[in-house]
């Protein structure tokens, strides 16, 4: 009887082997699936562009420049790593130059118009020099008669030497002559004064550019009257004819954070960059630390020299510096 169960419970030999059939079917299924992950994983002839992001914008390019450009990226970061500070500004002028009249008067020719190149001495405006150069004759006049006076001394103080030698005139005679003559000097240096002055006024009719530059503002038009200073009013005369400045000698201007200052020192190299042209990239170093913080902000403003600008970088444009460690 039991031995008769024994055998019931004894599993067959030929039930006990797995089906290797199913088994091989598996692994056949598990190599195709790989291949053909390989397969479609290889990049082909006619795919291998890829589109990337360069500069803010989609470039289209080959897989070979597309890991080109990973590398350059990747020295990229390793050019921001060695900023010690990274803060914006604003592109500025080094110098911005208004010139304004000496005196009242009425432009009667201006000669330049906004971004205008302008060259160091080139006539820019011209004013009503009418007045002026009656004076400047009037004064002429003077300087002749001065002249003329002076001559006739002279001859006065020589006549009485003459005189005096041969006892025909006094010892005051030859005083009074000397006397006159220094007068007669006198008054004619006196009228080349006054003629010089009136030369002076006639030659700061004619406005000249002091710089080699280009006119940022023309603020004013001919018939309009200017003057040295306004009077308080808004309807006063023009108190500037044009604003020029040197469009090669600019700054970026920064409001730094009072915590970043130890970070920065005077001519720290730095590398700008316009905000506008982020693939631009130019040298500059501190020139200017101000020696007073704004106490509102909590900053201190930096000037940042640009060396060697060109026509990208536009006064007023944001930009991005880097101080170099």
């Amino acid at each position: 009887m039991n031995a008769d169960k024994l055998k019931e419970l004894q599993i067959d030999r030929g039930q006990k082997r797995r089906p290797t059939g199913v088994l091989w079917l598996i692994v056949i299924v598990v190599i195709a699936v790989t291949l053909a992950a390989i397969y479609y994983a290889r990049p082909k002839r006619g795919s291998e562009t890829r589109v990337v992001k360069s500069g803010g914008k989609l470039v289209t390019t080959t897989a070979a420049a597309a890991d080109a450009g990973v590398a350059t990226n990747s020295s990229a970061a390793a050019k921001v790593d060695d900023a010690a500070l990274v803060v914006s500004g604003y592109i500025i002028n080094r110098e911005r130059i208004e010139l304004s009249p000496r005196f009242m008067g009425v432009v009667t020719w201006i000669g330049v118009k906004k971004g205008d190149a302008v060259t160091n001495g080139q006539v820019v405006v011209l004013l009503d020099d009418a007045e002026y150069q009656a004076r400047l004759h009037q004064a002429e006049g003077a300087v002749a008669n001065a002249r003329a006076a002076l001559q006739k001394s002279e001859l006065d103080l020589a006549r009485v030497n003459q005189l005096i030698q041969t006892a025909s005139a006094s010892q005051e005679a030859q005083d009074n002559a000397r006397i006159g003559l220094d007068l007669a000097r006198a008054a004619l240096k006196e009228v080349e004064g006054v003629r010089d002055l009136a030369q002076t006024y006639v030659n700061w009719c004619t406005i000249r550019s002091p710089i080699n530059g280009v006119v940022l503002e023309k603020l004013v038009d001919p018939n309009e009257l200017v003057a040295p200073q306004s009077f308080g009013g808004p309807r006063g005369p023009s108190t500037a004819l044009i604003a020029v400045a040197d469009l090669q000698d600019l700054q970026v201007e920064i409001d730094v954070n009072e915590a970043d200052l130890s970070k920065i020192s005077l001519r720290q190299k730095c590398r700008v960059s316009p905000e506008a042209y982020l693939d631009k990239v130019y040298a500059g170093y501190v020139a200017e630390i101000a020696p007073e913080a704004n106490r509102a902000k909590g900053t201190l403003q930096i000037k940042v020299q640009i060396c060697n600008p060109d026509k990208f970088l536009t006064p007023e444009l944001s930009s991005k510096v880097e101080f170099l460690k």
